[in-house]
């Protein structure tokens, strides 16, 4: 059975459990970093094929919103379930299943030629991700030792923060060039190569048995979908009625209701919680949590509107729309070696401040710039310093939330933390379109496939000035979740054995409660 939390696990402070003694951890990390970063490339590289993907399947904003919220919500959902199977089957089997689940489903929906086909195979791409994430971090937590740890979650956090950078430049590239089915068809060989390298370099984790909670995954996933479908699609019916009864606040009401209940259930449960709670006894493992959604909801919410803009508004390609994001690649690139030494040495407070703090500035900055005519240079200045955002923020949560989880528990733990960053981008996805339908309509203008232009052309002189200045109000929601997460990361503790050679014994793999 599962170590509860609370129960110490402990491995000898300079050596991974269940493995030999001149075993190399890294390859294998290496060959999982290449499946994750596909997955999360896909987060990201839809939005800025939007444009373009509306125009050929002839749909309509509200539509094509949900090719990515579909994907995120089947996305985060079933991690709670996903990470307890890596426990039960093998992280590697696991891993492996998704990679063929989730490379699939992308030829689908490259092969696709209707908008309902291609958010169903979405959400079945998603579902593959769902494998797949929480995999690569108990693989972490399983084979490198606690001081030896942040250097890993280091290159999984940098893994994270490129390619959600990544994805916008490579779906520009690709769109411009090939057409936007190959932002899904790309992951072919990319998934083949995965493959290939998972099965010969990951190594085989002995199992722990695990009873799975299908009432609490039942409530979560359906607590979360009524709060999503809410937000989302409550500007399209005026935030009112839906049908008969029904109506856009009573299932926000219901969802958070459920979700609430589903909270209750995994307090009373008898049997393995499926959210094992006494891991949030942990600050750091809370704060973490927290932080990383606030992380996730700010970025999936500033790339639409600034997207839309772009290409709307300015009348860029993709291409060029996507390059404007390049600033934030070099410089996330460029930091991200240099504070993954830190991780280990320094409080996780210092780093993660600077991270929230120049990403609300970052963001309310491009906020001012998002007009008609700001010069191209003038944009790129408040990337390259959500560069260093990214660059203080992936590597330093992900290392600080999960550097105490015990072994057993490693891959439920990595299934919470992935979870809520997921829930994070869902919820950041729902938001920013209801947001966007609102400041359109205030400022005069109709959210039709019509006012948002097709990739590379510019939409109407008169239209231009109030479009930018909707997109540039939605813009303050990412504002405002960077600066609640600056609050939060001020009550990390230190951990104990940051930035020392080796963990001390009696408390390597606890779960401390500071």
């Amino acid at each position: 059975m599962a170590t509860a939390p609370g129960v110490r696990d402990t491995p000898p402070p300079d050596k991974a459990p269940d493995l030999p003694a001149d075993y190399k951890p890294w390859p294998a990390l290496l060959a999982m970093v290449v499946g994750f970063f596909m997955i999360l490339v896909d987060n990201t590289i839809v939005s800025v094929a939007t444009p373009a993907i509306m125009q050929d399947l002839r749909t309509d904003y509200n539509a094509v919103i949900w090719v990515t919220s579909a994907y995120l919500l089947a996305y985060a959902v079933p991690l709670l379930v996903t990470g307890r199977l890596g426990d039960r089957f093998g992280p590697k089997n696991v891993y492996l299943a998704g990679l063929v689940v989730f490379t699939l489903a992308s030829l689908w929906c490259g092969l696709t030629d209707s908008i309902e086909m291609l958010i169903l195979a979405r959400v079945v791409q998603g579902f593959g991700a769902a494998m797949i994430t929480p995999q690569t971090m108990a693989v972490i937590t399983r084979t490198f030792p606690p001081a030896k740890r942040g250097g890993a979650m280091a290159l999984w956090g940098a893994t994270a923060g490129v390619a959600t950078l990544v994805g916008p430049i490579l779906g520009g590239v690709l769109v411009d060039s090939l057409g936007w089915e190959w932002i899904f068809i790309v992951n072919v060989p990319i998934g083949v190569i995965g493959f290939v390298l998972a099965w010969r370099l990951v190594p085989v984790l002995p199992t722990h048995t695990h009873s799975f909670d299908w009432l609490g995954v039942a409530l979560s996933g359906i607590g979360v979908f009524l709060v999503v479908f809410g937000i989302q699609e409550g500007e399209k019916y005026d935030w009112g009625q839906i049908e008969g009864l029904i109506s856009v606040p009573l299932l926000i009401v219901v969802g958070v209701v459920v979700f609430a209940a589903f909270v209750f259930w995994q307090s009373r449960i008898k049997a393995e919680p499926l959210v094992p709670l006494g891991l949030f006894r942990d600050r750091n493992f809370s704060l973490g949590n927290g932080g990383i959604a606030l992380v996730s909801l700010g970025i999936t919410s500033m790339s639409l509107p600034f997207f839309f803009y772009a290409q709307g508004v300015r009348g860029w390609s993709p291409t060029e729309s996507a390059l404007l994001m390049a600033p934030m690649a070099v410089v996330l690139m460029i930091l991200s070696p240099f504070v993954g030494k830190l991780v280990d040495r320094t409080h996780p407070r210092n780093i993660t401040v600077v991270g929230f703090g120049t990403a609300a500035v970052a963001m309310f900055w491009l906020s001012q710039l998002i007009e008609p005519t700001t010069p191209v240079w003038q944009l790129c200045l408040p990337m390259a310093l959500f560069g260093v955002s990214n660059a203080c923020l992936w590597a330093p949560l992900s290392a600080t939330a999960t550097r105490n989880l015990p072994m057993a528990s490693a891959g439920s733990g990595a299934g919470v933390y992935n979870t809520t960053r997921q829930v994070g981008a869902v919820l950041g996805s729902a938001a920013i379109a209801a947001l966007i339908q609102g400041r359109l309509t205030a400022n005069g203008i109709e959210g039709s496939s019509q006012d948002l232009q097709a990739a590379g052309d510019t939409m109407p002189s008169f239209i231009q000035g109030p479009f930018s200045q909707a997109m540039s109000q939605t813009l303050y929601l990412p504002v405002g979740a960077f600066l609640i997460g600056l609050v939060l990361v001020l009550f990390l503790a230190k951990p104990s054995h940051a930035g020392h050679g080796r963990a001390p014994e009696a408390k390597a793999d606890s779960v401390a409660t500071p």
